[in-house]
């Protein structure tokens, strides 16, 4: 059992809080180009010298809202197949719970999500820090395919497959299926998922679709169609 915070550390988490919920503000009224360390501490009363004594640039505080905004994501991804499997839902059920998971977290969070996903930061370069956050929602749309695989299913033979030598061998390692045709199709349908998602936040399918969440679980249930699920 850890020991409590003292007072201290207590402030220190605080004010932490409060600079990224600043910036997030930030995000959503001005978007990332916009944003500034000394706009936040201008909002929370601050000189803006005690703001590095918390982030020492602005490039850790991008980081920082990286890394709460993919742990949110991926958080919600594995709720959602948490409670998908205690259900008893079948890996198909499975794909489109989570896929509706990260689509209501990005409808409710769009500036985060384009903060992840959209136009790269100009000379911003995410550290290696981001990396396991980054990771949990995409690995939990893998586990339901390992848990599929296991059962059983097998990728469609009839569909197009992938040049193994396009993978590393990190990310063939993380499906259970040596061809690799398997990991190629998953790589697919994640990038898929967060493509829709694009589409509807960017206003893509205006005049296209006339409704949203219907589309959407359309795509979800036809990826997972896809992978065999």
């Amino acid at each position: 059992m850890s020991a409590p915070r003292t007072a201290r550390e207590r402030a220190r988490a605080e004010l932490t809080q409060a600079i990224k919920d600043s910036a997030r503000r930030q995000l959503a009224e001005v978007g990332p180009r916009a944003l500034s360390l000394r706009a936040v501490a201008r909002e929370l009363g601050m000189v803006s010298s005690a703001v590095y004594r918390y982030f020492g640039s602005l490039d850790d505080l991008f980081t920082a809202l990286i890394i709460d905004a993919y742990n949110a994501v991926g958080g919600q991804a594995e709720l959602a197949d948490a409670e998908a499997r205690e259900k008893g839902a079948t890996p198909a059920e499975r794909w489109l719970a989570v896929s509706r998971a990260v689509r209501e977290w990005a409808l409710a969070h769009r500036h985060e999500f384009e903060l992840l996903y959209g136009t790269p930061i100009p000379g911003y370069a995410a550290p290696q820090d981001t990396t396991t956050a980054a990771a949990r929602m995409p690995l939990t749309l893998v586990g339901i395919c390992n848990d599929a695989i296991a059962a059983g299913t097998n990728f469609p033979a009839d569909r197009p497959t992938v040049a193994p030598e396009l993978f590393t061998d990190d990310i063939a390692a993380l499906v259970d299926d040596p061809s690799r045709a398997y990991a190629g199709r998953v790589v697919l349908a994640w990038s898929g998922l967060i493509g829709v998602i694009s589409f509807e936040l960017f206003g893509q399918f205006v005049g296209i679709i006339t409704d949203y969440a219907a589309y959407f679980d359309y795509t979800a249930s036809a990826t997972a169609a896809e992978l065999g699920l």
